[in-house]
C-alpha cells in the first residue's frame, strides 16, 4: 500500500507509491517526552519516566548530559524529567571503542554517545547531536534573559519566550513516584516545574499547546487536607497533571470603621509567601493558584483570547528551511501532472465555492468548460472533487470531496455526474471509477434524511460505490478517551487485553488501514481512479485539532491525524527495512502536532495558512527535522525497497498497540536502553562497512585495470 518511506534531500517523506508526503518528540530521539520522571540518556535526549535516579535533570552538572547554559530548549516536548539510562551495548560498544580511539577524520561520523565516558559531555558531542540542546534544562547558574535575571529554578528561554509568572511551594502529584514540592513557572510557551528535592533536580515541562483543559481542584471552604487544593491539567497527549498549592491560615487586619479605627482579625487561607497584604483586596482563593490558572488559560488558549500562537513569536534559526519541503504546484508537477488532462487552479478563481479548502486545486481540464458552481452546489459545503494524488505511470488518481446532496428524494446533478466522468476519462488506463465512501453504509443512508447521502450507481455510469466502514470523529474521540484511561496513569496488567479491546481503538486502526489498502489496490493493481469522501469532507481528514481554543468539548475536533501516524507505524512494524526514518520521527510529528512551537500544523487549510502568512512568519517543523536527519535515520533501511508498493496485512492479529507512544509516560513500559542510542551505533558501523566496501571495489577495479593488458597479451 505504501512505498518505503525515505527522507530525501529536501526532506520529503514518501507515502503511497513514493509520492505521497507527510508534510506537516520523540520520547527517545531528539526531543524529550514528559512524564513524571527524571531519565535522560547521554545523547542529550530524554525519555519520560518517574524515577529519580537521573543524571539528565536540568539543573545537573555537565556530567548529567544536559546542554551548556544558554542553549535554547527548542522542542522540549514534555519534560526534562529524565531518567538517566546508561547504554549497555557491551559487545558493540567495545568494538566501537577501539575503532573510535583516535580522532575521526573530517568526513567520518562522530562517535555514538554510548561509547563515550558517562561523565563526558564535550562541546563536540553536543554539536554532533544537534537535538541535545532542545533538551537543555536550567543551569544551576543564574542566567539572564534580556534585561532580567533568571533564578536557578526558572527555565532558560527559547527565542521569543518570556516569563509570565512563578508560584513557589507548589507540589506536583506524580502518579508514579509520589508528591514533589518545587517551583511552578509559566511562560508564553510552556509550563515548567522544578523540584530540588532530588539530586539531580526533578523537572517537568509541558508546551501549553498540549493543554486541553484546566480545572480547579478544591476551594476556600473545602477540606484542609494535604494536597487537596490546586489545579488539574488535562493534556492532548494522554496525560493528566495535578498540582497542589499550599494553603496557610494567617490573621489579616481588616478595618471595620476607619473613623473609629476599630480593627478586627479574620482568618484567610492564602499562600504563605504571597506578598502585598496591604492592598486591601481580600480573596479567599489561593493567590498563586489564581495567577497560574489565569496565565495558563491565557497562553494555552491564545485563539480564545485573541492572542497570536507562540509559533509567530518563536524565531530560532535552523540550517535548513523546512518550508521548501512542500510546494503544492511544484509537487503536482513533480508527480507528472499532464496539463492536457488536469488543470491547476488557485483559490482566487473558486474562492467562494467552498469552506476552508486548499489554496491550490487540480481539477479535470474538461470539467472547467462546465459551470463548477453547479457541482459545488451539489456537494456538501461546496467541496467539489479535487486532485489529491496521481500515479506517475498509469495516471490513475485519488480525488477527495464531500458527500453529494441527494437527500431522501434522490436528487441528481448532471454537472456533478459529468464531473465524475471527466475524472475517469482523464485516466486512459481504465474505463471504470471507484467511489469510496469512508463511512459505514448505515451512516451514509442516515445522512439522506439530513439532505446528504451517497452516489447512485444508476446515475453515475461506470462507477462502483464501496463503503469503508470508518466511523465518524465522535466515535473516534470516545475510543481515544477510553484508551487514555487504559494507558494512563496506571496499567492493569491482569486485564490489559480485555481493557484494550473495550476501547475499540485497534478496530478503528484496522478499518482505516484496510480502507487505505483497498484504495491503493485499485490505484496500483487495477490502475483505476478513485474518488474518496465521507460526509462534509472533514470527519476523516487531518483537520481540526482545536489549537488555541478552550472549547475542549467542541464536537468537530478529530484524532484522525493520530490515527494516520499510527497506521504508518503499523506498516513500519511489518516492513522494518522499507523506511529510512524511525518511529522517533513519527513521535516528533505527534508531539509538535500539539506544541504550537512550529507553524506546520496551524490552521485547517492551505488557504488559511496563506492568509495568516504562516510560511513567512513562523518556523517549519521540517527545519528541525532536516537539520537533524541523522537523529531519525533507520539503520535497517534498504534502498532497494524504495520503489516497492507495500501491502500490509490488516487483520487484527497483525496489529498491536503502539505502546512507545501511548504508554510512554509509564516508567514500567520503558525499555532499559534507549533504542536510538543503539541505532546511532548501528549507523556508525554501517557507515564504516560501506566505506570499506567502496575501498574494496576501487581496489578490485584498479587490479582489473592493471591486469587486463597482460591477460590480453597472453591470449595473443
Amino acid at each position: 500500500m505504501f512505498s518505503g518511506g525515505v527522507i530525501e534531500k529536501k526532506g520529503k517523506i514518501k507515502g503511497i507509491k513514493q509520492v505521497g508526503s507527510i508534510s506537516s518528540n520523540s520520547s527517545t530521539s531528539g526531543t524529550s517526552s514528559s512524564s513524571c520522571s527524571s531519565h535522560s540518556n547521554k545523547s542529550g535526549s530524554s525519555s519520560s519516566s518517574c524515577s529519580n535516579n537521573s543524571s539528565g535533570g536540568g539543573g545537573s552538572s555537565s556530567s548529567s548530559g544536559s546542554s551548556p547554559p544558554g542553549t535554547p530548549p527548542h522542542v522540549q516536548m514534555a519534560s526534562h524529567e529524565s531518567l538517566n539510562s546508561e547504554s549497555k551495548s557491551s559487545s558493540l560498544n567495545s568494538k566501537l571503542g577501539h575503532e573510535l580511539a583516535g580522532s575521526p577524520s573530517a568526513g567520518s561520523p562522530s562517535p555514538p554517545k554510548s561509547v563515550c565516558s558517562s561523565s563526558s559531555t564535550s562541546t563536540d558531542q553536543h554539536h554532533h547531536n544537534q537535538l541535545s540542546h532542545v533538551l537543555n534544562a536550567t543551569s544551576k547558574m543564574t542566567v539572564r534573559d534580556g534585561s532580567r535575571t533568571l533564578r536557578p529554578d526558572e527555565p532558560s528561554l527559547v527565542p521569543g519566550e518570556h516569563m509570565e509568572g512563578t508560584a513557589r511551594e507548589v507540589t506536583y502529584l506524580c502518579p508514579y513516584t509520589g508528591p514533589k514540592k518545587g517551583t511552578l513557572s509559566v511562560t508564553n510557551y510552556r509550563l515548567y516545574f522544578r523540584s530540588p528535592e532530588t539530586d539531580p533536580p526533578f523537572e517537568l515541562e509541558v508546551p501549553l499547546g498540549v493543554v486541553s483543559r484546566i480545572e480547579k481542584v478544591g476551594g476556600a471552604n473545602t477540606s484542609r487536607g494535604e494536597n487537596s487544593y490546586g489545579i488539574e491539567i488535562f493534556c492532548k497527549d494522554i496525560r493528566n497533571l495535578r498540582f497542589a498549592h499550599k494553603q496557610t491560615d494567617v490573621q489579616y487586619p481588616l478595618p471595620i470603621d476607619r473613623e473609629m479605627n476599630i480593627t478586627v482579625f479574620r482568618r484567610f487561607r492564602i499562600l504563605q509567601n504571597f506578598g502585598g497584604y496591604g492592598t486591601g483586596q481580600i480573596n479567599e482563593e489561593n493567590h498563586s493558584r489564581r495567577m497560574v490558572t489565569e496565565k495558563l488559560l491565557q497562553y494555552a488558549f491564545p485563539a480564545s483570547h485573541k492572542l497570536p500562537f507562540f509559533a509567530f513569536e518563536y524565531c530560532e534559526q535552523y540550517p535548513e528551511n523546512g518550508w521548501s519541503v512542500y510546494e503544492p504546484i511544484a509537487e503536482l508537477k513533480r508527480q507528472g501532472l499532464p496539463n492536457e488532462s488536469w488543470r491547476i487552479t488557485r483559490i482566487n478563481e473558486l474562492y467562494e465555492l467552498c469552506e476552508t479548502y486548499p489554496a491550490v486545486w487540480a481539477v479535470p481540464a474538461a470539467a472547467c468548460d462546465n459551470d463548477l458552481r453547479n457541482v459545488a452546489a451539489f456537494r456538501s459545503r461546496g467541496r467539489i472533487p479535487v486532485l489529491s494524488w496521481i500515479h506517475p505511470e498509469s495516471q490513475a488518481t485519488i480525488t477527495r470531496c464531500a458527500q453529494p446532496l441527494v437527500g431522501v428524494s434522490g436528487k441528481r446533478s448532471r454537472d456533478d455526474e459529468a464531473y465524475i466522468q471527466h475524472i475517469m476519462d482523464a485516466n486512459a488506463q481504465s474505463h471504470k471509477i471507484f467511489i469510496m465512501d469512508a463511512r459505514p453504509s448505515v451512516n451514509a443512508v442516515a445522512n439522506k434524511a439530513k439532505g446528504g447521502g451517497y452516489e447512485s450507481e444508476d446515475a453515475y455510469q461506470n462507477a462502483e460505490v464501496q463503503f469503508l466502514d470508518i466511523h465518524n470523529i465522535h466515535v473516534m474521540r470516545e475510543s481515544l478517551r477510553k484508551l487514555q484511561e487504559v494507558c494512563y496513569p496506571h496499567i492493569d496488567n491482569a486485564h490489559w487485553l480485555s481493557n484494550l479491546e473495550a476501547t475499540h481503538w485497534l478496530d478503528h486502526i484496522r478499518c482505516v488501514l484496510s480502507g487505505a489498502l483497498r484504495i491503493a489496490d485499485k490505484v496500483e493493481s487495477h490502475k483505476t481512479s478513485v474518488v474518496v469522501h465521507c460526509s462534509d469532507g472533514w470527519d476523516r481528514t487531518a483537520q481540526r485539532i482545536g489549537h488555541g481554543d478552550d472549547r475542549h468539548q467542541d464536537a468537530d475536533r478529530s484524532p484522525v491525524f493520530l490515527q494516520f501516524v499510527d497506521c504508518v507505524w503499523q506498516i513500519m512494524r511489518q516492513f522494518p527495512h522499507a523506511f529510512q526514518f524511525t518511529e522517533d520521527l513519527l513521535i516528533t510529528l505527534l508531539n509538535h502536532l500539539y506544541s504550537c512551537l512550529f507553524g506546520t500544523f496551524l490552521y485547517n487549510s492551505e488557504r488559511e495558512r496563506m492568509e495568516k502568512e504562516v510560511k513567512t512568519k513562523t518556523v517549519s517543523l521540517w527545519s528541525l527535522i532536516l537539520s537533524n536527519q541523522s537523529d531519525f535515520e533507520n539503520p535497517l533501511y534498504n534502498p532497494a525497497t524504495r520503489h516497492h508498493v507495500l501491502f500490509p496485512l490488516t487483520s487484527m492479529r497483525h496489529l498491536c498497540l503502539w505502546d512507545k507512544y501511548y504508554c510512554r509516560w509509564n516508567p514500567s513500559m520503558r525499555q532499559q536502553e534507549p533504542v536510538h542510542i543503539r541505532f546511532k551505533e548501528l549507523l556508525h558501523v554501517k557507515g564504516q562497512l560501506e566505506k570499506r566496501v567502496d575501498e574494496l571495489r576501487k581496489e578490485l577495479a584498479a587490479r582489473q585495470t592493471h591486469d587486463s593488458p597482460r591477460v590480453a597479451s597472453a591470449i595473443v
